[in-house]
């Protein structure tokens, strides 16, 4: 009998655990979540409920943190996933860039070199389209919405073609994303903090020399480190830079012997929990009755034609430049429609860019349509992406030695 109950349990279990690992599941969550969430805006019955839920101020007044007890804390359950939840996520883009930079596939110049500059590419090209599209307009602050790239998102598309994709695309597919990243979370601490507090500042600097004290003097990573992390991001917060940058900071005094086990335990409720919320809450979009003629704007063609012609155009173009310069080499088994192909994958921008358009603008109407012209773009990304790759590559056949 128990056997029984056990070959159930783990008939359920095994494929769940599979999904769950698997990285097309995290767009395939993704989707479920936004549709969902834009479905429920938009029911006349709920919808107001629903998207007045995530902008719940837990005061009377609309500020960014509220008191309690002496501490300023996050005032609405937006805040709490965009600039508290967010830092875990943050905090394992970090791990991977640190894991990246010294043992990975970013450890060597000549390694570096190729993913590096085609993200920067792909970062400066999408921002000149964006900036042409808003040039003396109020939307010019959203210039960094189209740089971003979604690294789940894009490499679960990839994951979908199977055997038509070299792994090696991969690799440098996901080089580009965590450089892209890393860019991402510089553009957010440099251009779209607030109002500078200085005594939090000084009190974020206090703790990172005392993460690197510690670091330095070799001691354990304890609760002492744990507790630190939380300060810095109490200080970050409250400083006028992103608390998200804390997480960032936070990723690099982590020993590179506990990267993987972090990795481990925070991949799951990151991409399982913490983005599918995110997108829950950032997608709550009550869709205007002109739809049309409301994303007829400067701002929703800079973001598309940002994500999906900037992305290829730029990534590709630095490429093509390095390897005719002979500054780079392709990746083996890759060509250039293997490299057209990832530049329009790296189009998807979602997350990132969704979470910099709620950073670029204060008016909710305008974070709509961006939100709105972010997932068209996305989309249409995907499309452009799989199909290309699809059409345009053959499998690959691993032999097996007799």
């Amino acid at each position: 009998m128990s056997t029984l109950k056990n070959n159930k349990t783990q008939k359920w279990f095994y494929p769940l655990l599979a999904f769950m690992h698997d990285s097309r599941s995290i767009g395939i969550i993704l989707l479920a979540c936004t549709a969902l969430s834009l479905i429920i805006s938009n029911i006349p019955a709920i919808g107001e409920a629903y998207t007045h839920l995530w902008h719940y101020h837990f005061n009377a007044n609309e500020a960014h943190s509220f008191n309690v007890i002496g501490l300023h804390l996050p005032n609405s359950p937006l805040v709490i996933i965009n600039d508290f939840l967010m830092a875990f996520f943050f905090f394992l883009a970090g791990m991977e860039i640190k894991r990246e930079v010294v043992q990975g596939e970013l450890n060597t110049i000549k390694k570096a070199l190729l993913p590096s500059l085609g993200a920067v590419g792909g970062m400066l090209v999408p921002a000149i389209l964006f900036i042409q599209f808003n040039r003396d307009s109020a939307f010019m602050s959203g210039w960094a919405i189209p740089t971003a790239t979604d690294i789940a998102f894009s490499l679960g598309i990839a994951s979908l073609l199977g055997n038509k994709v070299p792994v090696n695309l991969k690799i440098f597919l996901t080089a580009l994303a965590i450089i892209d990243d890393l860019g991402a979370i510089i553009v957010i601490a440099l251009f779209y903090g607030e109002k500078l507090h200085f005594i939090y500042l000084l009190g974020c600097a206090i703790v990172i020399v005392l993460l690197w004290w510690l670091q330095k003097m070799h001691k354990k990573f304890a609760w002492i480190q744990i507790i630190l992390g939380v300060l810095l991001w109490y200080f970050m917060f409250n400083s006028g830079i992103h608390a998200t940058v804390a997480g960032v900071i936070f990723a690099f005094f982590i020993p590179l012997k506990d990267i993987v086990n972090f990795e481990v335990k925070l991949h799951l409720p990151v991409y399982f929990i913490i983005i599918p919320i995110f997108a829950l809450a950032n997608t709550a979009i009550v869709l205007p009755q002109n739809f049309a003629e409301a994303l007829d704007t400067s701002l929703s063609w800079g973001i598309i034609a940002g994500l999906v012609i900037g992305k290829p155009l730029g990534i590709c173009g630095v490429a093509y430049l390095m390897v005719k310069r002979g500054w780079a080499v392709l990746p083996a088994k890759v060509n250039w429609h293997h490299m057209i192909g990832a530049g329009m994958l790296a189009g998807i921008g979602f997350t990132m860019s969704i979470f910099i358009a709620t950073l670029a603008f204060k008016s909710e109407n305008e974070q709509d349509i961006a939100k709105i012209s972010v997932l068209i773009a996305t989309i249409i990304a995907m499309m452009l992406g799989y199909f290309w790759l699809k059409i345009n590559s053959k499998p690959i056949i691993t032999t097996k030695a007799k």
